[in-house]
């Protein structure tokens, strides 16, 4: 009779499929983040205010002291 070895491999690691589908999202949550804050989100630079906006604000005076 011949001897023989049994040996058993386990891979205990996580799949690539998964790290692929986890970076993907977090690339998409990042686009999505971006867009929202630094493009105005949905809508964003759009206004509905009246472009004839006349503002009238009371300035203080402004005394200038004199050379002595």
């Amino acid at each position: 009779m011949t001897d023989r070895d049994t040996v058993v491999v386990t891979d205990n690691g996580g799949s690539s499929g998964t790290g692929i589908i986890l970076g993907v999202v977090l690339i998409i949550l990042v686009l999505v983040g971006i867009w929202f804050f630094l493009l105005g989100g949905p809508g964003g630079g759009t206004t509905t205010s009246n472009p004839d906006t006349d503002i009238n604000v009371n300035l203080p005076s402004v005394e200038v002291p004199q050379p002595s």
